[in-house]
């Protein structure tokens, strides 16, 4: 089975989380991440596996791995 999304979700992806948008995270399953659910960042870019690099506003720039972490839009 194929884990990585398609092309098409990784567009709809950018055009939901396009550079600059600002995101909370909602969980992460990486064990060994110093991030935690509440934690902010901005989006930077999104790379063909739909991982959402960020800049965290903990100074973290781990990416959110597609179908395995989550985050949310900040709405202002």
């Amino acid at each position: 089975m194929n884990k990585f999304p398609s092309r098409e979700t990784v567009i709809h992806l950018r055009s939901q989380y396009p550079r600059g948008t600002r995101v909370q995270l909602v969980h992460m399953s990486d064990p060994y991440s110093s991030l935690e659910p509440g934690d902010q960042g901005t989006v930077e870019f999104i790379d063909d596996t739909g991982t959402i690099f960020c800049s965290w506003d903990n100074g973290s720039t781990l990416g959110v791995v597609y179908g395995e972490d989550a985050v949310k839009i900040i709405k202002d």
